[in-house]
């Protein structure tokens, strides 16, 4: 079965998106000429956060499977980490891309990440849980979009085949 990249990563259909013309010089060095938006990266800082939560492996653990359902993204698997004496990773596989989440609970900070890829999920919606669960006192959010190589955009795709 062959499938077009595009079809495995539809446009999420953000308005603005563009491309850049590799001819155009007025293009950024070493950037790819790029086509479709094939998902949204958000980059999230967390200040001021309860330390107690911060630290709570089971806790966060439920803030980010709600973060992933609130996102509208399906959660395959969820992995978490209880550093001694303090702090917590995690690391949520999404069949969109991912989640993840570092915990520094001595300096009410948390490092957050979260990609997605498809037009029916909305990643900002999974940092504003975070941001409640966590108490943040003040955080910063940035949002980017991914874009597909304009090289592989039309690619066709097939399964691999089995050794």
């Amino acid at each position: 079965m062959n499938q077009l990249l595009s079809s495995l990563h539809p446009n999420p259909g953000w308005a603005g998106s563009s491309t850049i013309d590799s001819s155009d010089s007025t293009a950024v060095a070493g950037q790819t000429n790029t086509s479709d938006t094939v998902g949204k990266h958000c980059i999230l800082e967390l200040y001021a956060c309860n330390q107690e939560r911060l630290n709570d492996e089971a806790f966060l653990r439920t803030a980010i499977t709600d973060a992933a359902k609130r996102a509208g993204a399906t959660l395959l698997h969820l992995v978490t980490h209880h550093f001694e004496p303090q702090g917590v990773t995690g690391l949520a596989l999404l069949a969109e891309s991912h989640i993840s989440i570092h915990t520094w609970p001595e300096s009410g900070y948390a490092a957050v990440d979260v990609f997605t890829c498809g037009d029916h999920t909305m990643p900002e919606r999974a940092c504003q849980v975070l941001i409640e669960a966590l108490e943040a006192g003040d955080h910063k959010l940035t949002s980017f979009r991914r874009e597909t190589p304009t090289a592989i955009a039309g690619a066709q795709r097939e399964p691999a085949l089995a050794a």
